[in-house]
């Protein structure tokens, strides 16, 4: 990747190149930014993503002051080397606005990844008020509980209830499970490439 500041046009759009964000576990897209070659050369050395402002005119990194940083995986160019994909692993929303993506109308799938994303950013922010702050806080025996209980709720929604009531029990157990799984360190993408095993 080191060689790629060289292959970039930086002259096209006087020293600024668009930077597309993408998230290397789900491929969706999170974010546009501006990159000079400072603030690429800055984000092949922390392993950061760095951009620059051209409302603050100056370099800025992702997450510096909502924490929400963007880990560096990958960094390719498209055919005329004048824009950026890189791919990043975010930590939390990447979005101003609390959202996973800043395109949020076009993010599926069901909501669930943005789900996940969120019970992620609890686990390393710790929120005093937050109740899954709270599982992760009480450790993997109550959370495993928990996920237990919520299963046999599903079970008895579906045996005695009504269908709105398992539609709610199931998304309570889903909750769950996705704290378990974060616990864990199992991320989204670790589930959904099983998944495609299974095909």
């Amino acid at each position: 990747m080191k060689n790629l500041i060289k292959k970039i046009n930086w002259t096209k759009s006087q020293g600024l190149v668009p930077a597309v964000i993408q998230d290397a576990d789900t491929s969706a897209v999170l974010m546009l930014g501006y990159m000079n070659k400072e603030s690429f050369a800055k984000t092949l050395k922390t392993k950061k993503v760095w951009f620059y402002s051209r409302s603050k005119q100056r370099l800025w990194m992702k997450g510096e002051t909502s924490k929400n940083i963007l880990n560096l995986v990958d960094i390719k160019l498209d055919c005329d080397n004048d824009a950026i994909l890189i791919k990043a692993k975010p930590v939390g929303p990447t979005c101003h606005t609390g959202a996973y993506s800043c395109f949020k109308e076009n993010f599926d799938p069901n909501k669930l990844l943005e789900l996940f994303s969120v019970i992620q950013e609890r686990k390393l922010k710790m929120p005093k008020k937050s109740y899954t702050a709270s599982l992760f806080k009480a450790g993997l025996d109550k959370i495993s509980l928990k996920v237990a209980e919520e299963a046999l709720e599903v079970v008895h929604a579906a045996q005695k209830q009504t269908k709105p009531r398992l539609i709610e029990e199931t998304v309570d157990l889903i909750y769950h499970l996705f704290v378990l799984l974060a616990e864990k360190d199992i991320s989204f993408k670790n589930i959904t490439d099983e998944v495609g095993k299974r095909r």
